[in-house]
This record gives structure tokens, sequence and C-alpha cells, in this order.
């Protein structure tokens, strides 16, 4: 089977698998290019099952972008709250920061007690895994699990929030 086949067959079942994880047609089409790029480039011959090695491929794809959107928003922050300009007017530096810092503790103070410890611990105080669980002396492996648990609240109550923050003021 060519390639230009195996894109025919399968593509409506790639792009509306993608579609379903992503919630999104623009990154469903994305994705969905991602994919058959790595089918076309991927040696065929060991593959028993096409149908399902495709669908693990784009299963991983989203996995991967997902992954990167959970973490990238944080970092986005807290880049934005590192980057603010030494120039600009000392009063609207301050405003500017309290107002950030407020949005933010909003967003920490409706985790769960023990999931927003080790959010502030690791976001605010940049304290490494290590670090946290003997602070808090709790194994590493329940730092995160608390990090991962958090980071999802934190994704599903404030992404929009934390997106038009990031609008409203330039990081560069």
């Amino acid at each position: 089977m060519c390639d230009r086949e195996i894109f025919e067959l399968y593509k409506e079942q790639v792009y509306y698998f993608c579609y379903y994880l992503m919630k999104n047609q623009a990154d469903a089409e994305d994705i969905c290019q991602e994919v058959f790029v790595k089918v076309i480039l991927a040696d065929k011959s060991k593959v028993r099952n096409l149908k399902s090695w495709i669908l693990r491929i784009a299963s991983n794809e989203c996995n991967s972008v997902i992954k990167r959107r959970k973490t990238g928003w944080m970092k986005e922050v807290r880049n934005y709250l590192l980057s603010r300009s030494e120039e600009s007017n000392p009063v609207e530096k301050r405003l500017d920061r309290q107002e950030t810092k407020k949005e933010l503790q909003g967003l920490y103070s409706q985790l769960p007690d023990k999931i927003r410890m080790v959010v502030v611990l690791r976001f605010i105080n940049e304290l490494t895994v290590p670090e946290i669980s003997k602070v808090m002396s709790i194994p590493e492996g329940t730092v995160k699990s608390r990090l991962n648990k958090g980071l999802k609240i934190l994704n599903r109550m404030g992404g929009t929030q934390l997106k038009e923050l990031n609008s409203n003021e330039s990081l560069y």
C-alpha cells in the first residue's frame, strides 16, 4: 500500500480522533498533518496493524501537545513576572506586579491545601521536587502527584484568565 492510499484510507479517522482529544479544529488539523508526515517517513515493513499503529502515533502527538500546554502557561506566567522591564515606571511596575499577584493568588487560593502548598513551593519559591519532599516530609512521588493534580486544576480554572493576562501585556 502506498503512502497516498494510506492517507486516503485513514485521514478521516485520524482527524476525528485528534479532534475529539484536542477539542479544536485547527489543532486537530495540525496534529493530523504531523501524524501523516511521521507515517510517511517511518519504516512500515514491521507494522502488523496499520490502523492501530497510526492511531497510536496520533495519540502520542496529541499527548505531547497537551503536555506542552500544561507546563507552557505556567512558564509564561513565570516569565512574565520575571521579565518585567526595569526601565518602566516603578509605580506602574509595582501596580502591575500587585495585579498579577492578586490574580495568581486568586487561582492558588482555590486549590486544596495540600496541593496548593506543593504548587506554591514549586512555582513561586522555585524549589525542586526533592526539596519540596524534604520541606513537607512526604515522598517525591506524592509531590509529583500533587503537582500534576494542581496543574490540571489550575489549567481548568485559570487557563482563560492567564491567556487574557498574557494578551494584555507584551512579554517582549
